[in-house]
């Protein structure tokens, strides 16, 4: 998301921190150029004209110009901005129990792949949660939410097989029975999408809403939609009261302004951001983490986060230890790059870094990709035991058979086989300088 705004407004600020002295002409010229890049990302013109009038004032009345760092004054103040404009974000406490969630919103938003992605979410918070779908319309769409349910261990699917003729009213009754009968922490419920804003639709959605009396409301809206999405978002809150948002294919759109328009057009806090295409693709809408990633700042946090979700603590412990001890082998380099790829890949990994731009350009030049990452682990299965452990052994005709059994090249083998002596050797003087608690102590000092 905000791929292409992310670097145009990197580009603007970075020209500006290459200026000593600021005037309030480069000020008012680095804002146009702001406010292009905001229409320019789908944010509504409202928005955007707020927006600019608002940093604007600010820097204005701080006095830019004098400060000592006036390109990081304003790179503050416009942070402040989007982060007030995104709005504060709004964990689901599930406060009572049952909590009940509706979710709602058009036809292939990807309402059923959310409802799987937040049972996945709250199970792993160990809350025990029932799900049941509503949508008798689409064909299949009660038994793909049967198949997410078998794959999140947990969840309970109200539905049996023999419930295919049930009324959505009779399907929300059994779902509460059921949530009643497990004890259940939490009740996720999927309704019928719609293609457009239809009214018998929106009738049976109303009806059903009252009758569940949930405790969230959430719209779920494909961040593809654009503009309309706003629109979208303020009907379904003259039916429903709707509570909250969740954006999906967020991955997959390189402008994604909907989603500064949508908390303050809406006044609906955004909840979850669908980031993918697997069940553990949802993440927890945080406005300063957001912002960061606008303004080419990275994601730290959420990269620690998603570290320690697929290291547990001894293999990080493990790692330190071959680290101070110069040891690595293939193996090593095999299993770094697998948990790499869990934790999305290079490409995703990357964006949550500072200037991900940047680093992106220098990794596609040294043809470093998630294309790469597979290619290199086949080519270390394809290796003996003996070969990744000692590999000066690794001749000629041995680098022809890995690259065979591989279905790769033997420049492809060799570029990895360099590539993994360039890490053996900085292992290697990390001992040399005292080992990892001595580098961390001079890079401290």
């Amino acid at each position: 998301m905000f791929d292409s705004f992310s670097s145009r407004i990197s580009g603007i600020f970075e020209k500006l921190r290459r200026k000593g002295i600021l005037t309030e002409a480069d000020v008012d010229a680095a804002l146009r150029e702001i406010r292009i890049a905001l229409l320019e990302a789908d944010v509504s013109l409202e928005v955007a004209k707020k927006f600019i009038a608002n940093v604007k004032e600010k820097a204005i009345g701080q006095d830019i110009v004098k400060s000592v760092s006036p390109g990081q004054m304003v790179t503050k103040i416009v942070y402040d901005h989007l982060v007030e404009l995104l709005g504060a974000s709004e964990e689901i406490n599930l406060s009572t129990k049952p909590y009940k969630i509706m979710l709602v919103g058009l036809q292939g938003a990807g309402k059923t792949t959310t409802a799987g992605k937040l049972a996945k979410f709250f199970t792993k918070k160990e809350k025990k949660v029932v799900m049941a779908s509503m949508d008798i319309h689409r064909p299949a769409a009660i038994e793909q939410l049967r198949v997410l349910s078998g794959k999140i261990p947990g969840t309970i699917f109200a539905q049996s097989e023999e419930d295919t003729k049930l009324t959505p009213d009779e399907i929300a009754r059994l779902a509460l029975k059921t949530t009643e009968r497990e004890n259940a922490d939490l009740l996720i419920l999927d309704t019928a999408g719609r293609l457009h804003i239809d009214d018998v639709k929106m009738d049976e959605l109303v009806r059903t809403h009252k009758l569940i009396n949930p405790n969230e409301t959430i719209l779920v809206v494909d961040i593809m939609t654009g503009q309309d999405a706003i629109n979208i978002a303020k009907k379904f809150s003259e039916s429903v009261k709707v509570s909250g948002i969740i954006l999906t294919r967020v991955e997959g759109d390189a402008r994604g302004g909907v989603a500064l328009s949508m908390r303050y057009i809406t006044g609906c806090p955004i909840r979850f951001l669908g980031v993918g295409e697997r069940l553990d693709d949802i993440e927890f809408f945080d406005p300063d983490r957001v912002a960061g990633k606008l303004l080419g700042m990275g994601d730290i946090v959420s990269l620690v986060e998603k570290a320690q979700e697929n290291f547990s603590q001894q293999e990080m412990e493990e790692a330190a230890k071959k680290m101070q001890e110069g040891i690595f082998t293939f193996d090593d380099m095999a299993s770094q790059m697998e948990k790499m790829s869990k934790m999305g890949g290079v490409r995703s990994l990357l964006k949550m870094l500072p200037q991900s731009g940047q680093l992106e350009d220098i990794m596609e030049s040294q043809g470093f990709s998630d294309k790469t990452v597979d290619r290199n682990i086949a080519i270390i299965r394809s290796m003996t035991k003996k070969e990744k452990n000692n590999y000066k052994i690794l001749n000629g005709s041995r680098r022809k058979r890995i690259a065979n059994g591989s279905g790769t090249t033997v420049q492809e083998v060799n570029k990895l086989i360099k590539q993994y002596e360039g890490t053996l050797g900085m292992f290697k003087k990390i001992k040399k300088m005292g080992g990892l608690g001595k580098l961390m102590s001079m890079m401290g000092k």
